[in-house]
């Protein structure tokens, strides 16, 4: 799974939120991509462990961002609630990834700071984005990595729709006889590059 956006809209925080169970207030900027593993239970049968790369957002590093969603399973696009222009930046990451991935890669759409909604910050609607996940068969939800809003549950919708694509013949019985999905190495992502974290 990949974690696109703009910079700034928190995608390191909502990454460590999710994997490490705490929230980052003075998070360093991601250089390239960091990388992080997490394990989900699905459910009472199932587990699927999650190799998650959180890319850097700023405009210069826009180049190396296919090197690490080309053959993702699921991808995690994050704007934030108070600044429109990380949303139109969140549609083109959006259409990006249709275009490389076409309709193969699972996307979650996350609206992230919603803590800010409370004042004047909030300066996207949220039925807006709602209408627009509908129509792009999106999962949306608006999240705080700060509160902890939604995090989980949004990882764990794109986690249960990567296993309910997953063809049966593509499952095995893991050591602790929990199925989890066979995954090609192609299709695991980049190996031991550009994912340090300064």
């Amino acid at each position: 799974m990949v974690i696109l956006g703009h910079t700034g809209v928190g995608k390191s925080c909502l990454a460590a939120r999710f994997a490490k169970g705490h929230y980052q207030e003075h998070g360093e900027t991601t250089i390239g991509a960091a990388f992080l593993t997490h394990t989900l239970r699905i459910d009472d049968g199932t587990i699927l462990k999650i190799e998650l790369w959180d890319t850097a957002g700023q405009e210069r590093y826009h180049s190396l961002a296919p090197m690490y969603y080309r053959g993702a399973q699921a991808a995690l696009v994050v704007y934030d609630i108070s600044n429109s222009d990380s949303l139109r930046r969140a549609k083109l990451w959006v259409k990006e990834l249709r275009q490389t991935n076409g309709d193969d890669v699972v996307i979650g759409l996350a609206g992230n700071k919603v803590d800010l909604a409370t004042g004047n910050q909030r300066q996207v609607a949220k039925r807006e984005v709602a209408e627009y996940a509908e129509e792009n068969g999106l999962t949306f939800m608006e999240t705080s990595a700060r509160l902890g809003d939604n995090v989980m549950e949004i990882f764990m919708e794109v986690a249960r729709q990567v296993v309910a694509k997953q063809p049966a013949s593509t499952l095995q019985k893991s050591g602790d006889s929990f199925p989890v999905p066979k995954l090609k190495s192609e299709e695991s992502g980049p190996c031991c590059g550009g994912a340090s974290k300064t």
